[in-house]
Formats: structure tokens, sequence, C-alpha cells
């Protein structure tokens, strides 16, 4: 776990969240099970595979070393999660995590919760299709922005805060959407905004009704049993998009799989709906560099013809 410990010597005072240490990309071997990530005040350590006491033991010096160069007299606050089979197990390991818990990114805050579950909130990874759709929003005042599968709706927030005229949020858990509420008011968004705590492959209705969008964003989980399996369920959102989309509107397509290339996405869509314009796919933040793009998260751009 040298590269881990390494990185961590390396670490400066953070302003917004981010991930600090991406093993999980393949290009330090050794250390594929670990990251890190920070969410203001608090250090996340994540491992897939089972950690020694030695081990947390090693992360905990090294932390404890840097955060007291960087901030002398000041507590340090980390918490460790052990990720396996669609569980996790979650523990505290010095300091304390605020409650509530609010991070930032770019000017937007959103609340997350380390403590409980395996997502946390916050999707990381996702800092480039946010900025994107901040862009998109603030050179099409009064958009209108369908976000599908909207989990706790950061797109929502920042199309909001760039210019969007409403934005419909989809998802099945009433959970996720409050909290998605919750972020919408912690960046004074009153107005807007949307919630629907709806099942899409139940009925099309309520949604198409407000139709067409200017904007759909569909990040949907990859594997989620019992509502959305990738490999099957991708291609009924894909057809669906025509109807849904106005003239010269646009799609923003994402798949988080190791397993499932960009060519799954773009046969498919090849398959369901040629008529939308391939227009490219968004970068990775620099922090989740992959040994493989195919592996990576995939966001690609489509667009449907004026």
């Amino acid at each position: 776990m040298q590269a881990l410990l390494d990185a961590i010597a390396e670490i400066t005072i953070p302003g917004d969240a981010g991930r600090v240490f991406h093993g999980r990309g393949g290009l330090f071997p050794g250390c594929e099970h670990w990251t890190l990530d920070v969410y203001p005040p608090v250090w996340l350590l994540t491992s897939f595979l089972p950690a020694s006491d030695e081990e947390l033991a090693s992360v905990h010096a090294a932390l404890s070393c840097r955060w007291d160069e960087l901030n002398p007299g000041q507590p340090l606050n980390w918490v460790y999660q052990y990720r396996f089979e669609a569980r996790a197990e979650t523990r505290l390991m010095a300091g304390s995590v605020p409650d509530p818990h609010d991070v930032a990114e770019n000017g937007a805050r959103f609340r997350v919760h380390l403590l409980r579950g395996l997502n946390h909130g916050f999707f990381l990874d996702m800092a480039e299709g946010r900025r994107w759709v901040r862009e998109y929003a603030a050179a099409r005042p009064g958009c209108r922005v369908l976000n599908l599968f909207a989990y706790t709706c950061a797109f929502s927030v920042v199309a909001l805060q760039a210019g969007a005229g409403e934005v419909v949020n989809v998802d099945m858990s009433d959970g996720a959407l409050a909290i998605g509420k919750r972020n919408h008011l912690i960046n004074g968004l009153t107005a807007g905004a949307r919630f629907l705590p709806h099942d899409i492959f139940s009925s099309w209705g309520k949604i198409g009704r407000s139709g067409p969008y200017d904007l759909i964003v569909l990040d949907p989980p990859s594997y989620q049993k019992g509502s959305f399996i990738a490999e099957k369920d991708y291609v009924r959102l894909m057809r669906r998009l025509p109807d849904l989309l106005a003239p010269g509107g646009h799609a923003l397509l994402c798949l988080n799989s190791p397993k499932l290339g960009v060519a799954f996405l773009q046969e498919r869509m090849q398959e369901s709906a040629p008529w939308l314009q391939f227009v490219g796919r968004l970068t990775n933040p620099p922090a989740f560099a992959d040994v493989s793009s195919e592996r990576a998260l995939k966001v690609l751009v489509y667009r449907k013809p004026d």
C-alpha cells in the first residue's frame, strides 16, 4: 500500500470534495482495492478487500502526520469503509463527522452521509458531467431538463444554478429525492425543480406530459436487482429519447460499469435511435485516471437534429 501512503504524504488542505487516491484505476499495482476521498472536513478510506489492523494503523499514522503538518492542533476526522458483495461495513476511525454534513463543488453544496449505506449521496467521479450540464444550461437560459435516476439531484442543482428554467427529477427512492430537495434548499433554489418518486418503466405518461426537454440526463445504476440491469434495460431508455427530446436537444448517457465499454452504448443507440447524432464522450476527472478508458466511467453526449 506504499502508493497510498505516498499520496497521503502529498495531500493539501481540501476545499471541495474530491478523490485523493484512485487505486481502482489500476495505475498503482497492488493498490487496486484502495481509494481515498475527502469530504471536508472528513477523509474517507474505502477498501474492496479486507484490511488488516496493521494496514489501517499505517493509514492512520500517515494521515495523522500529514494533517498535523497542515493543521497543527486540529482534530483529524476519518472514516473507513469495507465494501463487499453490494454491502458495506463502515467505521469512524478518528474524530467526528458533521451532522448535517454538507460539502462543496464549484460553488454548489451537497449533503452527504458517510457513516451509512454503500453510497454517500454524491458521486465524485461525475464532476465533469456536472460541469458539462452547468455549461449547457448557462448557454441556454430557460432550458427544460429531465433528470432520470436523479438520486440526490446534483445535476438539477447545477442546471438551475446556471439558468435552467425547469428540471424534472425522477427516481424510485423517496429518500434520495428528499435529500435532493434539501440540496436545492441549501443552495437557495426554491423554484424550478420538480421531484417525481416514480418507476419509469411502470409508466412514461407523467414524464412525457412534461416534455419535450432540451436536455435529458440518464445516469442509471449499471446493476440494481429488481430495478435496472444495464445490459437489458438501457435500450428501453434509448428508445424513448427521440419522443422526449426537443429538436436540437441533447442527451447525456452515463454508464459506470467496468464490464461494458463505449461500444455497448454506441451500438445500442444506433439500433434504438439511429437519428440521434453522437457528439462525443466527456473526459473523466484527472483524479479518476484509469489504465483502461473502456473500464472507466462512460459519459456520452447525443443530439437530436433540429
